[in-house]
């Protein structure tokens, strides 16, 4: 059993304000108890923020050269690529997330990490411009600053790439950052606060603190707090908007999904099966972008749900640590009970429910499993259509024709992420154009990190990755001289 009982605070590990405030970490595959972890207050969030405050007030961070934050953070990557097999088996433990993807999940974290760094060593700190009129006696100096105290707060289903995605960029800007955790990572996201106390950084610049809602809805209403930086619910994004808007405060906001996968009567059934198996079941469900709306042509559609239907029901449901375990349980009973009451409203909704269904799979009961399952003939219009599951649910929808497919994929609140399929790459191309969604991906292309990241509609403001993720987090200052 892993015991924390200290935070992260400042750079340094300190006791929690209130010294009984602890967490049991349990384990969603049997429900036994794997750790024990401080969890922070209000308190212990001022004692973060003005630290934070200070070092970035005061302190050499902001002021330190791109190029020595660079190597910061570079080293920073280093230390945790040292740790990636511990980091992936811990956030197994802890999330239920099978072990192929949170191992897959680190060679990820090395593509994003570079991808910022690339883009901080291109980023336009201070540039001159080019007068509009050359005979004017004076120029513009442009420099991108940092922002201030950033509080980054994240979910709990994918904790490391969540954390990096905001942590690395605010830092290479020469932010100072509070990372607001879930309590479920209290034990992982207590191995980042090591990595980032190795790495160097100068005291004050990050803390790291696990907690409740109402804990971090404190952390974004402080008034020290320059910007938010939020991944999560559309719900909770909305409510973080607000207090935003109320202050004045810099906001990024990556939301939920619903995300559609176009099936074009063209694209390998064989071929696409395979990348869908990745794409919408990804982490158990548990992921924003899955793409769990899947769109097939009348003409091909009973053939999509049979080859879908044999995909599910080849999938090993199990131990998040046994090697050919592809989906694991869900994160909390509370979760488990959500999806299971989804699987039984598309069943009272009218939908064909093709395989799977409420029930806990057998031998899993000790756990927070579901049965992975499908559903088909699927009006647009329902709720397990509309809403974001989280879980190892499908849904298959039949269209017409293109411009149909095209129609059903935008008829949502969200637009995060979306994928096409089809023999004809350009073709593919020319649909995913129409799809007013954040990222699609052709034929089962990965997510790249050198674009940026993010959603249209409800699915979010801003965006993660790349050179637009950095800017997210530098304000621009004109000098004219």
């Amino acid at each position: 059993m892993i015991i924390n009982d200290r935070l992260y605070i400042g750079g340094v590990w300190t006791r929690p304000s209130a010294p009984a405030h602890t967490r049991e970490i349990r384990s969603p595959h049997d429900r036994s108890v794997i750790g024990r972890a401080a969890q922070a207050s209000p308190a212990d969030v001022d004692r973060a923020v003005a630290a934070a405050r200070n070092a970035f007030d005061h302190g050499p961070w902001p002021h330190t050269a791109p190029a020595e934050r660079i190597e910061v953070v570079r080293r920073l990557n280093a230390l945790r690529e040292d740790r990636a097999e511990e980091i992936a088996a811990l956030i197994s433990a802890e999330n239920g997330s099978a072990g192929w993807f949170t191992r897959a999940g680190q060679a990820g974290l090395t593509r994003q990490a570079a991808a910022y760094l690339e883009a901080a060593e291109e980023f336009g700190w201070e540039e001159t411009l080019r007068p509009s009129d050359p005979a004017l006696p004076f120029r513009s100096v442009v420099r991108r600053e940092a922002i201030g105290v950033v509080a980054a707060v994240i979910p709990w289903n994918s904790p490391f790439s969540a954390a990096l995605a905001k942590i690395v960029p605010a830092l290479l800007a020469g932010n100072t950052v509070v990372l607001k955790t879930s309590p479920e990572n209290s034990l992982s996201m207590n191995l980042l606060a090591e990595l980032l106390d190795a790495a160097g950084l100068p005291e004050g610049t990050v803390s790291v603190l696990h907690a409740d809602r109402e804990t971090s809805e404190y952390l974004v209403s402080h008034p020290d707090v320059d910007k938010i930086a939020f991944t999560g619910s559309t719900r909770a994004g909305r409510q973080i908007a607000s207090i935003a808007g109320r202050q004045l405060k810099r906001v990024g906001l990556e939301l939920g999904g619903k995300s559609a996968a176009i099936v074009l009567e063209d694209a390998d059934l064989e071929r696409t099966i395979a990348g869908l198996k990745f794409g919408s079941l990804l982490n158990n469900g548990e992921a924003c972008i899955a793409q769990t709306r899947i769109l097939a042509p009348r003409s091909r559609y009973e053939e999509v749900v049979a080859a879908l239907k044999d995909l599910i029901e080849s999938l090993k449901v199990g131990d998040p640590a046994d090697e050919d375990t592809f989906i694991g349980p869900m994160i909390r009973p509370d979760q488990q009970q959500r999806v299971r009451d989804y699987i039984r409203l598309g069943i009272e909704e009218g939908a064909r429910l093709v395989t799977g269904g409420p029930q806990v799979p057998p031998g899993l009961e000790a756990g927070n499993y579901v049965t992975p399952t499908l559903f088909a003939d699927v009006d647009n219009r329902t709720r397990i259509a509309q809403e974001e599951i989280f879980g190892p649910v499908l849904v298959v929808i039949a269209y017409d024709d293109e411009d149909d497919a095209v129609r059903i994929a935008n008829d949502s609140e969200y637009g995060l992420s979306g994928g096409v399929w089809s023999a004809d790459e350009q073709h593919a191309m020319a649909v995913a154009r129409r799809i007013r969604t954040g990222t699609v991906t052709v034929n089962g292309a990965p997510v790249g990190y050198d674009g940026p990241f993010g959603g249209f509609k409800s699915s979010g403001i801003g965006r993660e990755y790349g050179a637009a993720g950095l800017a997210g987090y530098v304000e621009y200052k004109t000098i004219t001289v």
